[in-house]
């Protein structure tokens, strides 16, 4: 497609101003590589694949929602000190956002399995549609090359596969920055800020206030260009809105006034040397540059080179713009490098930090694309790019990107395939008889591998046995009745548990003995050598296993084989191999279950 790119341009829906431009302004005619349909069906069936394989790649999602997901829906789960009434920075306003879905699904007659997979198949619907949103947008107001880029961003990298459907406040701040972005383009019957940073404020007062940071440079730019006061009025009215609710609701499930988003901003920023983020652990600054190469490959380097193409290009064309244009520009590739400067400064650093941004690192890279096609695309017989027949920079092309098509398939499909198993051990559990109501299921070092309650029958509770870790693990809620009722059956919402504190100091309280435990999941490799605190339990005559299945030894694996999926041909030499350890749920053996 021949034809240059500037954000804004006329004729690509640009932004109107001046007096009465917005009763002038005439959008342009929708112009897309794909209808929005087939673009929507692309999104979902990529996010359902990711709803019903990906595991859960970090015990964050696991304990702080949900357990407390499962005990809103159940009456009963783990409780980590976040949820502590003391700390009380984690808001019950986000998990019943998400229980009443989850209720609905239970009223089907499935099992909790049933529920998770069914809510997880909500949040990646709901991801679809929130990006083909935005590359209707993008398609419109921009130029649709760079929305079909968008598209195939978005529907073929691990980043988004990970992201799109996990129960994560940065995956909720990821879809209503999405949608705020999708507004903030959309110029349709003139402008829509207030929409668009009531979408972002959404995402940042109900999922994860620091998300609030992406849309600075959108403010920015409309503070430049327009006298945006009355849209700033009515976004601030309707954030306002939101937070009394998220108040109110959090304010009923603690029994005191507690305004978590504030709680959260102090806690990861102000809290000292001795507490905060910090003590779970520190990153190099590259952590996120190696991340980002994994779940993204050259999507990446092209959003970090966005920047630097299109100031060339402006160095050395003779390209007309306008000062309006080149605002916009900048504004739409700033929130992606802003986002990533200010999580490279932080010392703890985790891959889920990095989810709001990844519709902004989608655009810069599609804009970075969108150039460098732009310029392959010149004709001019001057140049030694116009000398080159058409169908050979096809060929230079397209390998190119099906390469890092095929590598991002590849890790997806290496990663399910080998952490994907304890999604599936406690299938046994669901056998007739296998288990009794106040069974136990109990976790050594393999405490961070628990998926969720949601995995377990009914009235089977998850318990921890000592192991290596020196941490703090989460308690246990104090009981209510099932089902979204009264404060009353949700005393564990409000009551003080024992033995929660911000320092990450191990509570003795928190295990159990061995002997009560009914049933046993421990993994085993050949990497790691049994310890006083962590036996192989597998070898023990007192358990039998009832389910394994493979998990991949990191420790045993070279770098290839853990980075993407490689098959076990004969040919190929052992060094580059996946060495496999497995993951078991044992019983104890004479068991009356």
């Amino acid at each position: 497609m021949n034809g240059s790119f500037a954000a804004g341009e006329p004729g690509h829906g640009s932004r109107p101003s001046g007096p009465g431009a917005k009763e002038k302004a005439r959008p342009a005619a929708p112009s897309y590589m794909l209808p929005l349909n087939i673009a929507f069906y692309i999104c979902l069936i990529s996010h359902l694949l990711a709803a019903s394989n990906a595991p859960i790649q970090d015990c964050d999602e696991t304990f702080n929602y949900w357990e407390p997901l499962h005990y809103l829906t159940h009456g009963y789960g783990l409780q980590t000190w976040e949820y502590s009434p003391e700390f009380s920075i984690r808001s019950w306003a986000y998990i019943l956002i998400h229980a009443l879905p989850t209720k609905i699904a239970s009223l089907l007659g499935k099992s909790k399995t049933f529920e998770f997979y069914m809510l997880r198949c909500l949040l990646g619907g709901v991801c679809a549609a929130s990006e083909t949103k935005l590359y209707s947008a993008i398609s419109r107001t921009v130029h649709p090359r760079i929305g079909v880029c968008y598209l195939m961003i978005v529907a073929f990298t691990p980043g988004f596969f990970y992201a799109s459907a996990a129960f994560l406040p940065s995956s909720f701040a990821m879809y209503t920055g999405t949608l705020g972005l999708a507004t903030f383009l959309d110029w349709r019957g003139g402008p829509k800020s207030g929409t668009a940073i009531m979408w972002f404020g959404t995402g940042a007062l109900l999922g994860w206030p620091f998300a609030g940071a992406l849309i600075l440079p959108l403010v920015l730019e409309d503070c430049f260009l327009d006298n945006a006061l009355n849209s700033y009025m009515e976004a601030v009215s309707r954030c306002l809105t939101i937070l009394s609710v998220q108040v109110a609701i959090d304010t009923f499930f603690y029994r005191g006034v507690v305004l978590v988003p504030w709680r959260l901003v102090i806690y990861n920023v102000f809290s000292g040397e001795a507490r905060g983020p910090g003590i779970f652990g520190t990153e190099p600054w590259h952590f996120y540059v190696r991340n980002l190469l994994l779940n993204f490959n050259l999507w990446f380097i092209l959003a970090m080179a966005a920047a630097p193409l299109l100031l060339l290009r402006a160095l050395l064309t003779n390209q007309a713009t306008t000062k309006q244009i080149a605002l916009r520009t900048i504004t739409l590739i700033s929130p992606f490098y802003l986002w990533f400067i200010i999580f490279t400064l932080q010392p703890h650093k985790e891959e889920r930090f990095m989810f709001p941004a990844y519709p902004f690192l989608a655009l810069n890279a599609a804009i970075a694309f969108h150039i460098l096609l732009d310029w392959l695309d010149s004709d001019d017989p001057k140049t030694l790019v116009g000398k080159i027949p058409a169908q050979l920079k096809t060929a230079l092309v397209l390998p190119v990107v099906l390469l890092s098509i095929n590598i991002g398939l590849l890790r997806i499909v290496g990663t399910v395939t080998s952490y994907q198993a304890p999604l599936k051990i406690y299938e046994a559990l669901k056998e007739p008889g296998m288990t009794h109501a106040g069974d136990t299921v109990c976790f050594g070092k393999d405490w961070y591998r628990f998926p969720t309650s949601f995995f377990l029958p009914n009235d089977v509770h998850a318990k921890f046995i000592k192991s290596e870790f020196d941490g703090l693990l989460p308690g246990e809620f104090l009981e209510g009745k099932e089902g979204l009722g009264y404060l009353p059956d949700y005393p564990g919402t409000w009551t003080m548990p024992s033995g929660m504190n911000d320092l990450n100091t191990e509570d003795m309280g928190k295990y159990t003995d061995i002997q009560h435990c009914s049933f046993l999941v421990d993994s085993s490799f050949p990497s790691t050598q049994p310890s006083a605190l962590e036996p192989a339990y597998s070898q023990d005559e007192e358990w039998e296993k009832l389910a394994c299945e493979p998990f991949l030894d990191n420790a045993a694996t070279g770098l290839l084989a853990r980075t993407i999926w490689v098959p076990s041909f004969e040919f190929i030499p052992q060094r580059y191999r996946r060495v496999w350890g497995e993951h078991c749920l044992m019983r104890r053996r004479g068991s009356n279950s």
